[in-house]
């Protein structure tokens, strides 16, 4: 038997019923079976009625859509004449049909015309210092003459240094004027004076006083210890030290050991830098006090000491005791000395020198104190610079983008005289160091003539007595 499923029966004679399977026609006296498949009995008399009943519904919808009936018409509610006034000159639109947008609105008859605009009796100002100073600064806020010659003789005499930083935050009150014609009265100002000190000036009955408001400050040094890995130099900036403090410690450790051979990447950095940290969060750093290299090949303890600021190792020596064997910050030895086979003229002759792979633009110092007898192009060596460091020694720098030094000029150790570049018989950026001796060339690794200082007596013992008090500073691990 055919299986049937009943769906819903809206009236008695009506059945909705699935059909799987093909079915004779309906009689008369059975009930109107209205969901017809039209996939089934094609031609036959229910197969007939299905499709006429489709096309009556598919009309019926198609008439119904055809119909429109129109809405009820509202009648227009008047506009009050001072609405359609502010509407035609506030209204968006363009001004070739009549429209007033842009223009002003013309005063109404409320409107009463005052004799001076009112100000504000106070002004609150938030202002920063610029490069022409604080005079300037106050002067562009609009603090009259008087009170700004006031305020700067208040503040020369609570600071040893009137000359504030740049950037520095001045927090001003102006009041009340009596007329347009006179500045407003400064009332307060308020601002950093230095890392230790806020200062407030502020208006009294006798004219304008300042307040000194001390900030507690802790000076101990900062002593910072990592691994050198890849880098030294980028190791020290992602410790945060400041640039010009690992410039420093970079110079100092070139004084006492060839950066490039002899410093390892299981090797740790050590250094101690004068520290200012403000109970209010902000910070400053000093110059360099200390700096130590430990490696499995040697240890380096430089310590600054003395009335001169030099730095002088464990024995009392000073570091200033030979060349700087890096003449260029954070650069990698590319080429030795001695013979070579050159990549441009194409045969092998002697490397009087060694190349130090570095970018464009990075700073060239000099290995030793002395006096430019050289500085301008010459043939294959394009760019360069050359130092008389007197005793028969003279160091040459080669291929450089720009020179900072002239002829004649006298240079101290470290002092920058180019920047690295790649101009003659060059194929890249790099600096060519040489060094000569009497007129011939020697290898820059093995040369050490020039003569430090050195500590004795009780100066030494000094010196040993700061060196061990440093190492004692609690260390900040980077890594």
């Amino acid at each position: 038997m055919a299986t049937q499923v009943e769906a819903i029966r809206p009236a008695p004679w009506v059945v909705f019923r699935w059909h799987p399977t093909a079915r004779p026609a309906p009689s008369w006296d059975e009930p109107v079976d209205l969901l017809v498949d039209l996939g089934d009995d094609i031609g036959s008399a229910r197969w007939w009625r299905g499709l006429l009943t489709l096309g009556a519904l598919a009309a019926t919808a198609i008439a119904l859509g055809l119909v429109r009936v129109p809405a009820p018409r509202i009648p227009p509610v008047p506009e009050p004449a001072d609405l359609a006034l502010e509407r035609r000159a506030t209204g968006v639109g363009a001004l070739a049909s009549g429209s007033r947008t842009g223009r002003p609105v013309p005063p109404g008859p409320s409107v009463v015309r005052l004799s001076e605009i009112p100000e504000r009796p106070r002004l609150e100002l938030v202002a920063r210092l610029g490069s022409a100073g604080l005079a300037a600064a106050l002067r562009r806020s609009g603090v009259g003459p008087e009170d700004v010659a006031a305020v700067l003789r208040l503040v020369e005499g609570a600071v040893s240094s009137p000359r504030l930083e740049p950037d520095t935050e001045l927090d001003l009150v102006l009041g009340r004027r009596e007329t347009r014609r006179v500045p407003r009265p400064l009332e307060r100002l308020a601002f950093r004076a230095a890392l230790d000190l806020r200062l407030e000036v502020v208006r009294t009955p006798q004219g304008l006083a300042l307040n000194r408001i001390p900030i507690a400050v802790d000076d101990t040094p900062l002593r910072l210890q990592g691994p050198v890995g890849r880098s030294l130099a980028a190791s020290l900036r992602r410790a945060g030290v400041p640039a010009a403090v690992a410039a420093d410690f970079l110079r100092q450790l070139g004084y006492v050991l060839d950066i490039q051979r002899d410093v390892r990447a299981r090797d740790r950095f050590d250094l101690v830098v004068e520290h200012r940290r403000a109970e209010t969060g902000e910070r400053e750093f000093g110059r360099l006090l200390y700096a130590g290299l430990e490696g499995h090949r040697r240890r380096v303890a430089l310590l600054r000491f003395g009335p001169k600021g030099e730095f002088f190792g464990e024995n009392g020596e000073g570091a200033r005791r030979g060349l700087i064997r890096t003449p260029v910050e954070g650069a990698r030895l590319s080429s030795g000395f001695g013979m070579r086979f050159h990549p441009i003229l194409g045969f092998s002759r002697l490397h009087q020198g060694v190349d130090f792979a570095a970018p464009t633009g990075t700073p060239v110092v000099a290995s030793a104190a002395g006096r430019v007898t050289l500085a301008g192009w010459s043939g294959g060596y394009g760019q360069v610079v050359e130092v008389d460091h007197g005793r028969g020694l003279k160091t040459r720098y080669a291929h450089l983008s720009r020179i900072d030094v002239r002829p004649g000029q006298a240079v101290g150790q470290g002092q920058r005289i180019g920047a690295v570049g790649s101009t003659g018989l060059s194929t890249g950026p790099h600096l060519h160091y040489e060094v000569w001796r009497d007129g011939r060339a020697v290898n820059p690794a093995e040369t050490r003539f020039l003569a430090g200082p050195r500590l004795e007596g009780a100066e030494l013992a000094r010196f040993k007595a700061e060196l061990d008090r440093i190492r004692r500073l609690p260390a900040t691990s980077i890594g």
